[in-house]
């Protein structure tokens, strides 16, 4: 994606609105819609050792906006293999498959859809406020210690727009504990799949909000403390490269991968510890002056 199309669209998720520059004319239009978003990991394979954010390469900023997150994954299993290699193969034959049958004609559909945007307008009930409260609530309390965040007001925020969509699809005038029982669903699901640190486990909505998870964080600050004493006397003498520093930290501890040392080495640069020239690999590490 690139960086026009990723301002555009924060602008029409964060704003909602759409700024528009053609012969001349400058103005900014409403953007009432929804978003339905498609992705593919920047490897052409999703890393499950890796975040959401890591695997699509799309800033946090961006990604949080979105109230649903699912993953569709690509895995083997014989029955839907099985079943989607014959609807494929059947595609070719003499005999196409057999169409399922329309409950709603395209322009039954069409003006359902319409007719719910435009006459529906619920509310929220009382049951509906204690119930999202109560989720809310229980969503805080997976976090299993203080650092890790299973939820934040932007995921009520979610929910109220969900059920009040649910309302919207029973073409109801007001929204009831049903509909904020399924929005919850929705949003359970689509947690555990996108917002699950790979490391731990465990939800933490700061993988999709921030694009760390807290147990990143803790790692980086363990790491930066071990950086310092390594680098206190090598650094005294002249610099070091990034391979052979890498190669340091491996004889101490072979589970920090690349991206926790760069994160470690930024964190240095930017409290005026050291000073880096070079990028990846050609990096070379030397003592900040004072």
């Amino acid at each position: 994606m690139s960086d026009s199309t990723r301002a555009i669209l924060h602008e029409a998720m964060e704003q909602q609105t759409i700024s528009v520059a053609k012969a001349g004319i400058i103005c900014s239009l409403n953007a009432r819609t929804s978003i339905l978003a498609a992705a593919n990991p920047i490897q052409s394979r999703y890393n499950p050792q890796m975040s959401v954010v890591e695997n699509m390469n799309l800033p946090p900023t961006l990604l949080s906006r979105f109230d649903l997150i699912y993953l569709m994954l690509d895995q083997p299993n014989p029955t839907s293999d099985r079943r989607l290699a014959k609807h494929l193969v059947a595609l070719y034959g003499k005999e196409p498959p057999k169409q399922a049958e329309t409950i709603l004609s395209l322009q039954q559909f069409a003006e359902y859809v319409s007719y719910a945007r435009h006459e529906c307008r619920p509310t929220l009930t009382n049951d509906a406020v204690t119930g999202l409260i109560d989720g809310y609530v229980g969503m805080r309390k997976m976090s299993s210690n203080k650092n890790t965040i299973s939820a934040t007001p932007r995921q009520l925020e979610s929910i109220i727009r969900l059920a009040e969509a649910h309302a919207k699809m029973r073409l109801s005038s007001t929204v009831e504990s049903m509909d904020v029982d399924e929005a919850m669903k929705l949003l359970r699901v689509a947690t555990q799949s996108a917002a699950t640190d790979p490391r731990t486990g465990r939800i933490d909505m700061d993988l999709i909000n921030t694009g760390r998870s807290a147990s990143s964080r803790v790692r980086t600050q363990q790491l930066v403390g071990q950086l310092k004493e390594l680098l206190s006397a090598r650094l005294a003498s002249g610099s070091v490269s990034f391979q052979n520093l890498q190669e340091m930290v491996a004889e101490q501890d072979k589970d920090v991968t690349q991206q926790d040392l760069q994160a470690a080495l930024r964190q240095l640069a930017d409290d005026d510890v050291i000073a880096t020239t070079g990028h990846g690999h050609h990096m070379t590490i030397a003592r900040a002056r004072a």
